[in-house]
């Protein structure tokens, strides 16, 4: 009677949601560990056109630590008795930190010198239109990152065919790539109104919509171009 009980427990609604914002804190507090290096530097830094590369490179902290936090709410226990977020973390972070950066590092150089040309647009004497053809070149680079993000975070691809699923998913599904731009802009409001330390502070719960938004994205991996019967969450296999 005594299990039945803690079963129960463990496994009933009000369980479930506190599980879930359980994880959601513990996922918060590591990610906060895994990027504070970062995070120090962006809040230190003016927003001036000049630090722009700076600012790209206090960025890099962020790629593995975000991987850590979709695979950890990926893989997250409904059961309140059975929770180890914090494991489960670290494994992610463990298994996806080189994949990640093979294609974090090139993603964070091309929105670099994006952003460095939007910010001295005005002496690049090249007609007004130009600027809205470099956001949104920004904004197709930031979703197909995204996109690269979630599947190398879930799945044992290799970088490169990870990009090329990331550039598929793009037109495949847009309405991922809709639910993703809202996402972006919501996060550049966090930014603007208040600072870069408080869109990491809500850096769970934004990763936690991000896989939200992915789930048709997930599944048509997981159909399509894994083997049915082996598990996409296997040890990575870069080259």
């Amino acid at each position: 009677m005594t299990e039945t009980t803690i079963r129960r427990f463990g496994q009933g609604p009000l369980s479930r949601a506190s599980a879930l914002v359980y994880t959601l804190l513990v996922v918060e507090l590591l990610v906060l560990v895994t990027t504070v290096p970062g995070l120090i530097g962006l809040v230190l830094l003016d927003r001036d056109a000049a630090n722009v590369p700076l600012a790209a490179a206090c960025a890099l902290p962020a790629g593995p630590a975000l991987s850590a936090a979709l695979y950890a709410l990926h893989h997250r226990r409904l059961d309140l008795t059975d929770l180890h977020p914090a494991t489960v973390f670290w494994r992610g972070y463990r298994m996806n930190v080189r994949g990640v950066v093979k294609l974090w590092i090139p993603l964070l150089a091309w929105l670099t010198v994006l952003g460095s040309t939007l910010a001295n647009f005005g002496a690049a004497g090249v007609p007004g239109w130009w600027a809205i053809l470099l956001v949104l070149i920004a904004l197709a680079a930031a979703l197909w990152g995204a996109n690269a993000l979630v599947i190398t975070s879930l799945f044992a691809f290799r970088a490169r065919d990870v990009a090329r699923l990331a550039a598929y998913f793009l037109f495949s599904s847009p309405r991922v790539a809709l639910a993703d731009a809202c996402l972006f802009v919501v996060a550049a409001g966090v930014t603007l109104v208040a600072s870069e330390a408080a869109l990491t502070l809500l850096a769970s719960v934004f990763a936690a919509a991000l896989l939200l938004n992915s789930r048709p994205l997930i599944a048509q991996v997981t159909e399509k171009f894994t083997v049915q019967g082996d598990s996409p969450e296997g040890p990575r296999d870069d080259s």
